[in-house]
């Protein structure tokens, strides 16, 4: 999830003030097509962003000081993909992402990164210099890592709308641009490492549990699932999230719930049909423009100001209602969010996050960890402190996953 932050980063659509000029190249040939193409094939590969290890280290320093740590030493080559995947009812689709490749030749490990909260279209990382996507993937480049990041369906160039929050969804074309990866870095000399190091923050820590959970299922038949460190991931959407939101005491941030609240429910009314008309869910006078806000052109910041402070003053009576006793069909677009952690890791798992997050609560963090131990795994929990915030934990646990990742063998 993302909104109401400072001028950084990784919220979910946020945008940096800069903008690096890297040389572009045209388009790279995508590998011959098959008769039938494959989820992951590659429908166009183009090279976005040639960056020497200066500029990789200048770029990284002005998105945000903490990515000067660990120090970025290599050259890095960023590419927009295109590739083919299936939407969220497994028919036939593309999506697009970021692949950053540090200079050299040989094998290299994959890092996949999930990105926050976008609304909007254009500020994924495949379209924008500064996009979050390619500021971490660039990230990971740098320290000689292959950068990986999916701008899930309908963000990006991938037709349609973004089912947002959708778990399965996140994981199959995160997964399906890992194979789209694997030949990108193949037709350029490179072999990528089948064992996936996989994070992400907000929605991308939630994508990122989504995602650990097929590559170790053997989804892929090359691709195997080497560690997960997930950041201030919203894990328990009915149990933690939404009551938290409603609840008249919190301590989150009103309008970002109210946000994250009219976009999960746009969405389920595309995906499912949640309601026949706005004025069932929605109060007036925002019965009459809260879809229209939610068609891929504005993001937290062009959307928040038509927006009320606080949940409560957006939503009907009787959807408040629903949202604490969830049912029917309300219940199954929860149950379609949730479970990313009902599963046993038989890797390293390391959960990051903050007491003091204002926009996704600790408990949600709590949540995963009791999930992932009832089934027997054993995760680590690193706690910020109330003295964190929502993006701090992005600012801190990025660094914090890079390092952890170069520990493990």
């Amino acid at each position: 999830m993302k909104p109401s932050t400072p001028a950084a980063l990784l919220g979910a659509g946020l945008l940096l003030p800069f903008a690096p000029s890297p040389a572009s190249a045209p388009p790279a040939a995508a590998p011959p097509a098959a008769a039938s193409p494959a989820r992951g094939a590659v429908v166009s590969s183009e090279r976005v962003a040639r960056m020497n290890a200066d500029q990789v280290r200048a770029y990284l320093a002005r998105a945000h000081p903490a990515f000067a740590s660990p120090l970025p030493r290599h050259a890095v080559d960023v590419h927009r993909v295109v590739h083919r995947t299936v939407d969220h009812r497994g028919r036939p689709t593309t999506a697009s992402g970021v692949v950053a490749l540090p200079a050299g030749r040989g094998g290299v490990r994959p890092v996949s990164y999930g990105h926050g909260t976008h609304a909007a279209r254009h500020i994924a990382g495949s379209v924008a210099e500064d996009g979050q996507g390619r500021v971490a993937a660039v990230y990971f480049a740098g320290a000689g890592y292959a950068g990986v990041a999916s701008d899930y369906l309908g963000l990006g160039r991938g037709p349609g709308f973004h089912p947002y929050g959708h778990a399965a969804s996140e994981a199959s074309a995160s997964l399906d641009m890992l194979r789209a990866a694997r030949a990108v870095a193949a037709a350029r000399g490179r072999t990528l490492d089948r064992r996936v190091l996989v994070t992400g923050f907000s929605q991308g820590g939630h994508a990122a549990m989504a995602l650990g959970r097929e590559l170790q299922r053997g989804t892929d038949p090359y691709l195997r699932l080497s560690a997960l460190a997930p950041i201030s991931g919203p894990f328990d959407l009915r149990r933690v999230q939404i009551p938290e939101a409603l609840r008249e005491d919190t301590r989150l941030n009103g309008r970002a719930s109210a946000f994250y609240t009219a976009y999960l429910t746009v969405t389920w009314k595309r995906m499912y049909r949640l309601y026949r008309s706005p004025s069932e869910v929605f109060r007036a006078p925002y019965d009459r423009t809260v879809e229209g806000l939610f068609d891929g052109r504005g993001d937290f910041e062009e959307i928040a100001p038509h927006l009320p402070a606080r949940p409560a003053d957006l939503l009907t009576p009787g959807y408040l209602a629903r949202l604490r006793e969830p049912g029917g069909v309300l219940l199954t677009a929860m149950r379609a969010t949730d479970g990313t952690c009902s599963w046993r890791p038989r890797v390293p798992v390391r959960l990051i996050g903050a007491s003091g997050d204002e926009q996704v609560p600790f408990g949600n963090t709590g949540s995963c960890a009791r999930d992932l131990r009832k089934r027997g795994a054993e995760p680590a929990v690193v706690d910020y402190g109330r003295a964190t915030d929502h993006f701090g934990t992005a600012f801190r646990g990025l660094p914090d996953a890079l390092r952890w990742f170069r520990s493990l063998r």
